[in-house]
Formats: structure tokens, C-alpha cells, sequence
């Protein structure tokens, strides 16, 4: 990273740090954490990659039940609470990557999206994630047998180190050597090859680094929220990872957390916004809004792709390189 983005990093961490104390909800900012780490995480893969993955929501979910399971009924501490919810992503994702990395484009979206179904469909039948009631009343229990998780309070300044960790995590995999080798196989895979690089377990391994993250932000959201449902390994939550994506800007460090922000922000507060609407232009149908938030996003999405190509950070990115560029 540059001086500017470290910078720029630095002020995000401190208004990070400050949140609970300027008037923001602790619980939803760390949702919108985890949302963010899951996004992260998905960039990882679609955007220094070139993997489209239809199957996200597996890791996110499955590692969310087995994380509350542990937690809840196993008795376990959280911490390894979350490592159990980790590996699991990790576990699925090497499954996953396994049957699918050889296949490319939407073959290898369809197959992931089959295999997440699958896992879907086990988290409907199986007793001990609740069927369509989820997996409720989960403990936070205490840190290290130390930090005593229940106060909100802690438990955020504990997601954001953990979110904090994770994204490092993931910057330091990009600016390696293995993410030099990531970067050429999305641009030129046939090059790739020809130097040598055994591509299949490159891309093998980024989709396991993938799915754990994945598990983690999954595994941390159970852990906050105190529940793991069925919309968490539902399709639609690999949607919306791929939707977080795109409109904070694909293939860069901070549009995943943007997009994130944005998708999760409307999904919470439009419906706030529709009933000000409401009040302010007397027009009742803005009361409906919050049960539409999907024609909302969707809509953004729209003007999104057909105004900010690259995204909103994307965008931002690249105005700023073209003001640079008279001054080189």
C-alpha cells in the first residue's frame, strides 16, 4: 500500500475505534464488520482471481451453524468457537475448490452454486440447526475465559481487531509473491501456465483462503448476532457478496468494505428512510420501502454499473490517477 492509502486506512481504524462513543449502534456496526470481511474475503477471489463463485453463502453459513453449535451446545469457548467455524469454511472450500477448479467461467460458477445448494439443503433438514427457526439464543460467552463478551461494548472492539487482522491478512496475500502469481492468472491464465506455474493449485489454494475468511466473518456474525439462520446459507447471501463487490469496485482493497457499507446500511435503514419520505411528501407508498429493499438495491445496482463501471471506489481511484497524471 502507498502512503496515502495507509493514511487513509489509519483514519477509517480511528473513526473505527471512536464509533461507539459519536453516537453509532455498536451491533450494527459490527454486522456491517462482518459483512465487510465477507466481502473482502469474495474480492480475494473474484477480483485478484478471476474466479466467479456462486457458492459463497456455503462458507459463510455453514461455518455460522457450526460455530453456534460448538458455542452453544458443545460448550466450547468462543475463540475456538471461531476456529472451528474457520476451519469448517476452510474444509467446504477445499471440497468446493476441488470439484470445481478445473472447470472455468460459468461452469465453475454453476458447479459452486449446486454444491451450496447442497449444503442449503442439509441446513433445512438437519435437527441441530433449527430448520427454518435457525440456530437461536447462542451464547457470547467469554474471551480466553478473560473478556466478558456480553458487553456489547467489548465485543466490538473484539470484532474489529479480529476484522482489523483479517483484512492485513488479506492485503499482505495480495502483495506477496502468491498474489503476484493470483493477479497473473486472472490477466493472461495461458502465460501462466507456460512459466511453469501449476495454476489449478494456486487457484485451489486462493478459494480455500477464501472460504475460510468467509467462515470467519460467518462464524464472528453468529457470535454477535447470537443466531445462525437459513438466509445466511441461503443463495441470496451469495448474491449480495457478489453485489458488495461490484459496487464498491471489484478487484480493489477498500470497495468491497464500500459496497458492504452501502448494501448493509440500506438493508437496515431504508426502511427508516421510507417512512421520513412518508411524513415529509405525504405519499404513503414510501412506507413500503422497507419491504422492498431488494428492488432498492437492485435498482442502485443498475445505475451503478451503468454509471461507475468500476465501481465506487473504482471510480474514485481512477479520477484520482487522472488528476496525478498532468502533474508526473
Amino acid at each position: 500500500m502507498n502512503r496515502n492509502a495507509s493514511f487513509l486506512y489509519l483514519l477509517v481504524l480511528l473513526a473505527l475505534l471512536a464509533a461507539p462513543f459519536i453516537g453509532a449502534y455498536p451491533v450494527f456496526v459490527m454486522k456491517l464488520l462482518c459483512f465487510a470481511l465477507f466481502a473482502c474475503a469474495f474480492n480475494l477471489l473474484l477480483g485478484f482471481t478471476g474466479l466467479l463463485s456462486f457458492g459463497h453463502a456455503a462458507f459463510l453459513g455453514g461455518s455460522a451453524y457450526v460455530a453456534g453449535q460448538a458455542i452453544k451446545v458443545w460448550g466450547v469457548t468462543p475463540e475456538l468457537g471461531l476456529v472451528l467455524g474457520t476451519a469448517t469454511g476452510a474444509l467446504l472450500g477445499w471440497i468446493f475448490g476441488v470439484l470445481a477448479i478445473r472447470r472455468q467461467g460459468i461452469y465453475f460458477a454453476m458447479i459452486t452454486l449446486a454444491l451450496a445448494q447442497m449444503v442449503f439443503f442439509i441446513a433445512l433438514q438437519a435437527k441441530f440447526t433449527g430448520g427454518e427457526d435457525g440456530l437461536q439464543a447462542v451464547p457470547r460467552g467469554k474471551l480466553f475465559g478473560v473478556l466478558d463478551l456480553s458487553s456489547d461494548l467489548t465485543m466490538y472492539y473484539v470484532t474489529v481487531a479480529i476484522v482489523v487482522a483479517a483484512f492485513l491478512l488479506i492485503v499482505r496475500t495480495i502483495h506477496s509473491p502468491f498474489g503476484q502469481v493470483l493477479k497473473g492468472i486472472k490477466e493472461n491464465e495461458p502465460r501462466a501456465i507456460s512459466l511453469g506455474y501449476d495454476v489449478s493449485r494456486f487457484k485451489l489454494l486462493a478459494f480455500v483462503i477464501s472460504a475460510a475468511l468467509s467462515g470467519l466473518a460467518g462464524s464472528l456474525k453468529t457470535l454477535v448476532l447470537g443466531f445462525a439462520t437459513l438466509t445466511d446459507v441461503h443463495w441470496s447471501s451469495s448474491g449480495s457478496v457478489i453485489l458488495m463487490t461490484l459496487l464498491g469496485g471489484l478487484g480493489t482493497l477498500s470497495g468491497p468494505i464500500v459496497g458492504a457499507a452501502i448494501v448493509v446500511a440500506l438493508e437496515n435503514k431504508i426502511g427508516e428512510l421510507g417512512h421520513l419520505l412518508a411524513r415529509i411528501t405525504t405519499v404513503d407508498w414510501f412506507n413500503t420501502l422497507g419491504e422492498s429493499v431488494t428492488i432498492v438495491t437492485g435498482l442502485i445496482f443498475v445505475i451503478c454499473v451503468l454509471a461507475f463501471r468500476r465501481g465506487v471506489m473504482g471510480e474514485v481511484i481512477a479520477f484520482i490517477e487522472r488528476r496525478r497524471a498532468p502533474h508526473r
